[in-house]
């Protein structure tokens, strides 16, 4: 594809890792493998359309999410969303977020291309217009298991606790069989670099409050404690097939 006929990606709700960028597109085939991208997202209030996107009546953040779903897109690719939440309480951290999403490529590569489809410009615009700021992590599971396990189909809501710390200290580990996700490197952000993402699937508030607690008085500047409510898991340890 010629440069001429790429699209032109607004990336105004955060700052790209230029030097990741890099890795992530000259990782040699043989080296090459799935990747994780793990995805936390807050929304405008009003989605923010250009002038020549602008939408006939105006519509929130969220629901213009919901139109750049890209999920078509990714399964040519042979990629997939592994795991979906919206964020009910921010339990630590300097921000709240709204929704989060994971999604596996089967290849960096693969991740590097999707940005340079035309149909992916398309869609695109509906996520630069609504999206208010996104932090991006690529990541690979500490279980391998993970890439083997299919895609999820949607289920019965649960509770997961989503523990992302810029600074592994295995002293705050939580579980021992949480599928806890290793950053390669951070994609996009407000400049902030994570290196671990937990997800503990919980069942009771109990539980979830004893998890919480444990992060109690941490910098909230360096590690976000969500409770979420989750749709489509194929992620958390409840979900991996040893553990069935």
């Amino acid at each position: 594809m010629a440069d001429s006929d790429k699209p032109k990606l607004n990336h105004s709700y955060g700052i790209i890792n230029k030097e990741y960028a890099f890795t992530l597109a000259t990782r040699p085939p043989e080296e090459d493998g799935p990747i994780y991208m793990v995805n936390l997202m807050k929304y405008r209030e009003i989605a923010e359309y250009d002038a020549q996107d602008d939408a006939s009546t105006p519509i929130s953040g969220r629901d213009a999410d919901d139109q750049y779903n890209p999920a078509s897109i990714l399964n040519k690719l042979g990629a997939a969303i592994v795991f979906v939440a919206d964020v009910e309480r921010t339990d630590v951290g300097a921000d709240d977020w709204d929704r989060i999403a994971i999604v596996r490529y089967p290849t960096r590569m693969s991740f590097v291309e999707m940005q340079s489809r035309k149909d992916f410009g398309e869609k695109h615009k509906h996520k630069a217009a609504g999206m208010l700021r996104t932090t991006l992590i690529a990541c690979r599971p500490s279980n391998a298991a993970l890439d083997d396990v299919e895609r999820p189909i949607p289920t019965k809501p649960h509770t997961t606790v989503m523990v992302v710390r810029g600074k592994t200290d295995s002293s705050l580990k939580t579980d021992a069989t949480t599928p806890t996700f290793v950053a390669e490197g951070t994609v996009l952000s407000d400049g902030r670099m994570w290196e671990v993402v937990d997800l503990i699937h919980t069942e009771s508030p109990d539980e979830t409050d004893r998890i919480v607690n444990q992060y109690r008085g941490h910098d909230p500047g360096s590690t976000y404690v969500l409770t979420l409510r989750t749709t489509l898991d194929s992620v958390t340890a409840a979900a991996l097939p040893h553990n069935k």
